[in-house]
């Protein structure tokens, strides 16, 4: 038993952590002019990452690389459904800082809300899909291009509760969110022997622009934010708790860390237990 012990103990490196948890790392994220993005971008930042802002909102992505005014922030204007726009935001944080160590595919869009199946149409589906599934594969290729030489990175995408449990957004960008699962696992399949690892996280409704239009109609207040935050927090299933932006960039801080060095394949749920829970019986209600 003591032969096992001491095996064990000198198995397990020492622990490295330090209040900069991606100190040195050089990270690139998507849609990161607002909301989740721009969460995740000022938390990488604040833990010693260098970060390449890329969005498709010149004026704002600028702004918020202005407002952090460190050298080691950058932002490059980019249309993730176009393959070479991505091609040339990777190669340009490579160019700037040396090397790629995380890739964050956030940026995405919704089809118009409360739509039924019947009234789908071709332009949203084209639209969705072009942005929220081609953008996270192209994503996700030209990060392994970078990647797979240096034989190391991690890779994050952004799925959605709705790709956990049915019910709570439209159809098509319920659709793309279960594809970024899968491919989260099929690419993590693939590139594993790279040492690269491929993650993603799916939140509950976060309050953003893009959140505030799935308010159903007649739940919504003149304040649209207060009738939000009532609305998600009466159908939640953990209480005392308002998810936030920030909350939401911990997760994919704690994905793009050495302490996630040896998780791959997942997809971290981040609801306060929502999806577990069928809240339509009322058992507990």
């Amino acid at each position: 038993m003591a032969e096992l012990s001491s095996c064990i103990s000198n198995a397990s490196p020492p622990s490295t952590r330090t209040t900069q948890r991606l100190l040195g790392k050089v990270a690139l994220v998507t849609g990161a002019a607002a909301g989740i993005g721009e969460s995740i971008v000022r938390l990488f930042h604040s833990h010693g990452a260098s970060v390449c802002i890329v969005d498709i909102n010149d004026k704002v992505g600028q702004r918020v690389c202005e407002s952090i005014d460190d050298c080691k922030v950058i932002f490059f204007p980019c249309d993730v459904s176009k393959e070479d726009d991505i091609k040339r935001a990777i190669d340009f944080t490579v160019e700037r800082f040396g090397t790629l160590d995380v890739v964050v595919n956030n940026a995405g869009i919704s089809d118009t809300p409360f739509k039924g199946i019947c009234d789908v149409n071709s332009f949203e589906l084209d639209n969705v899909l072009d942005l929220n599934v081609k953008g996270t594969i192209y994503g996700m290729k030209h990060a392994a291009r970078i990647m797979i030489p240096l034989r190391k990175g991690s890779i994050i995408s952004l799925s959605s509760g709705a790709a956990v449990i049915a019910g709570v957004c439209p159809h098509v960008y319920t659709a793309s969110k279960h594809a970024i699962i899968g491919l989260t696992k099929n690419v993590a399949a693939e590139l594993g022997k790279y040492g690269i690892r491929v993650n993603c996280v799916s939140p509950y409704a976060v309050l953003t622009n893009m959140a505030l239009a799935h308010v159903p109609e007649d739940e919504r207040t003149d304040d649209v934010v207060a009738g939000f935050r009532d609305f998600v927090k009466k159908k939640a299933n953990l209480q005392g708790v308002e998810l936030t932006t920030e909350d939401v960039a911990n997760a994919v801080l704690f994905l793009a860390s050495d302490e996630a060095r040896y998780i791959s394949a997942e997809n971290l749920v981040v609801d306060g237990g929502f999806a577990s829970v069928n809240h339509t019986l009322g058992n507990f209600r």
